[in-house]
């Protein structure tokens, strides 16, 4: 009973597509990011942090992030919004530019985070600068209030 060509080559399959495209796809995030100059890079990043650890330092990015939490779950804070708690399986987007990214470090002490992360590079500029100390102080009226 078992045919021994391949389902490629058989005359009843020519022809034939998947409908599974058709489903496959679900939209965990749509975002309108700022414009994107000519010659930006863009690179895809996976980043996984231990358990309880608190993440990059306080830091901007040139150009926009956009990411997706695959395991655990990530402390996010942007200068200006208060930080919240995004899971696996929820994504974020950040703008670049000016704006200081505060968090990104892993919110649980029992499991690994991970995710993974693309951004656009302003041409000639660094992926990611930190921000000093002397920086942070002058804009702390910038971040929204902390969680007591």
């Amino acid at each position: 009973m078992a045919n021994s060509e391949p389902v490629s080559d058989s005359p009843e399959n020519q022809g034939q597509r998947s409908e599974a495209w058709k489903t496959a796809v679900t939209l965990i995030q749509e975002a309108k990011p700022p414009h994107v100059p000519e010659g930006t890079e863009v690179m895809t990043l996976f980043v996984e942090f231990p358990p309880g650890d608190p993440g990059t330092p306080p830091h901007r990015h040139s150009g926009p992030a956009f990411g997706y939490v695959l395991e655990g779950e990530m402390l996010f804070e942007l200068e200006g919004e208060p930080e919240r708690v995004i899971r696996a399986g929820e994504a974020f987007w950040e703008p670049g530019g000016d704006v200081i990214h505060y968090q990104d470090g892993n919110n649980r002490k029992d499991v690994p985070s991970r995710f993974v992360v693309t951004m656009m590079c302003e041409p000639g500029q660094p992926m990611l600068v930190l921000v000093d100390e002397d920086e942070l102080i002058q804009r702390k009226d910038r971040r929204a209030p902390r969680p007591s």
